[in-house]
């Protein structure tokens, strides 16, 4: 008999929350526990209810998909995760492995697939599309400027703004376009996207030097 898995789904866009939840309720290999249209509402669910598997979406507000997935990886009850994203650039898709999905499905994809991927990853596999390797071992911080790594290393320790500019001597505005160039070299949204992938990529990065 085939088992019956506990699913949340996570989207900011109420036509797709209906439309996967109409879906869900028809297959019998899930249980729709909730919906939620922010990363906060998702994280507070998975905090009270057990969870299976998690359906959530790349770009959602407000925490986004990687801090909230940095959030939920240490814990032993959390749900593994299903990424979803209008990109289907490896960036993405790596960017999501590194902060503890356990598979990934691009946007546009029939949602019949998503929910095979989401049976998958229920049962305790890894589902990614193909990603190149050599992409992998490399620092995606090497297509930051000094000025840019200097800048995201600060936003990990938690400084403003205001802070930046006084500890760069540099104005707001000039911090404001470092960080927008920033955003847009590792295809982040914004400073808690920037601060997870920081982390993930260091977790990662101590990990390797373990196993070395």
């Amino acid at each position: 008999m085939e088992k019956n898995y506990t699913i949340i789904i996570g989207d900011s866009n109420t036509l797709i929350l209906q439309a996967l939840s109409a879906m869900i309720e028809k297959d019998s290999r899930f249980s729709l526990v909730a919906t939620a249209r922010t990363a906060e509402g998702f994280l507070d669910t998975c905090l009270r209810v057990p969870v299976d598997v998690g359906i959530l979406e790349w770009d959602i507000p407000k925490l986004g998909a990687a801090h909230l997935l940095q959030i939920l990886r240490d814990r032993a009850d959390a749900p593994r995760i299903v990424v979803y994203a209008s990109s289907t650039d490896q960036n993405v898709t790596r960017s999501a492995m590194m902060a503890g999905a356990a598979g990934f499905c691009p946007r546009d994809a029939q949602q019949e697939q998503l929910l095979d991927v989401a049976s998958s990853v229920a049962a305790g596999r890894m589902v990614f599309p193909f990603v190149d390797l050599r992409n992998l071992q490399q620092d995606p911080r090497d297509k930051l400027t000094a000025r840019e790594k200097d800048m995201l290393t600060a936003l990990a320790r938690g400084r403003t703004n205001s802070q930046l500019a006084s500890e760069l001597d540099i104005s707001i505005n000039t911090v404001k376009f470092h960080l927008r160039n920033l955003y847009d070299k590792l295809e982040l949204k914004n400073r808690a996207q920037a601060i997870a992938f920081f982390y993930s990529l260091d977790l990662s990065n101590r990990q390797t030097s373990t196993r070395d």
